[in-house]
């Protein structure tokens, strides 16, 4: 074969396989080829360009999208401070007896006076230890618990029941038994806060167990990783969406619960605070007291979501998927 042939021969395999470069015999690019690539890389740099063209209108509509939003929820909360000070300020009955609420005027007027004493930082500070404690403890129990009665049929067997037992039953109806069973009014409210926060957890953290793909541990195991390593790699990341629902319904509740406590046991708080000002006839101070309630949940609530987009980043959100 001649060293012509040899060189037909290699431009017409490189014509064959994709990817390969025909060399004619004098060691020079094949014209076709050159030509190819330089076509092929005008497109790579055309979908580029046009693709970074499209990603800066996208965020600058995400980033308009995002400050509508925030205006839209704004001025929902000030709309509805108007219409509570025209209610209120113009004593309207519609049914509902709107005469007998303090005006926005009045409420705030009692919210100044509370700043600036200490008895409202106390009673602050204690609502937020004792719901910090009581939801540490059922996250950390609950999430415990759920990837057990999620992984093991033994554990489910024996403890499953008595969850979903005690799970019906109102954290509130446990007051009496909590004064009973713990030696302090604290560690009463701080377990009632707990059992409020524990069941929502536990029960998200077990379903998202179990709604894992089975492929993701065969993949794991055909790579000779063990049960520990399943549980690291698969189980835990898997289940984070499932983990923070229940952290977020949890952390609500057990305001409600730690709230609902401190007005039946409690010397020191928020809700025992609202309490005492519902039993003096102080209605401006009982509105200043749901108000602070509102926001330490809302605060404590949106700290959680928070912490559940930074863990589970990898997760596509709804304006990527819109987009």
């Amino acid at each position: 074969m001649t060293t012509a042939d040899s060189a037909a021969v290699r431009a017409a395999r490189s014509d064959s396989q994709p990817g390969a470069l025909a060399v004619s015999a004098g060691g020079s690019l094949d014209p076709r080829v050159s030509e190819r690539v330089s076509t092929t890389s005008g497109v790579l740099d055309s979908a580029t360009s046009t693709a970074i063209e499209q990603d800066t209108p996208a965020r600058s509509m995400g980033t308009a999208a995002g400050w509508r939003s925030r205006i839209i929820r704004i001025l929902s909360v000030l709309v509805a401070i108007a219409a509570w000070q025209l209610l209120t300020a113009n004593h309207i009955r519609l049914w509902v007896r709107f005469d007998t609420l303090p005006t926005v005027t009045q409420t705030l007027g009692a919210l100044q006076r509370q700043w600036g004493t200490e008895t409202y930082w106390l009673d602050l500070g204690q609502s937020l230890i004792r719901i910090l404690s009581g939801f540490a403890l059922a996250g950390l129990l609950g999430v415990a618990t759920g990837v057990a009665l999620g992984r093991s049929r033994l554990f489910a067997d024996v403890v499953g029941p008595l969850t979903e037992l005690a799970r019906p039953i109102p954290a509130i109806a446990i007051v009496p038994v909590a004064i009973l069973l713990f030696p302090t009014d604290e560690a009463g409210i701080v377990f009632i806060t707990f059992l409020a926060a524990y069941f929502p957890i536990m029960v998200s953290t077990r379903h998202a167990v179990r709604a894992l793909p089975t492929i993701w541990e065969d993949s794991v195991r055909t790579q000779g990783g063990g049960r520990w390593a399943v549980l690291v790699r698969v189980v835990l990341p898997g289940s984070l969406p499932g983990v923070f629902g229940g952290l977020s319904v949890g952390v609500g509740v057990a305001w409600i619960c730690v709230v609902s406590a401190e007005m039946i046991s409690g010397r020191l708080g928020v809700g025992y605070r609202t309490w005492q000002a519902y039993t003096i006839v102080d209605y401006p101070s009982v509105f200043v007291g749901i108000i602070t309630i509102g926001v330490l949940g809302f605060a404590t609530s949106a700290a959680v979501e928070l912490l559940g987009r930074r863990c589970t980043r990898w997760l596509p959100r709804v304006s990527e998927v819109a987009r």
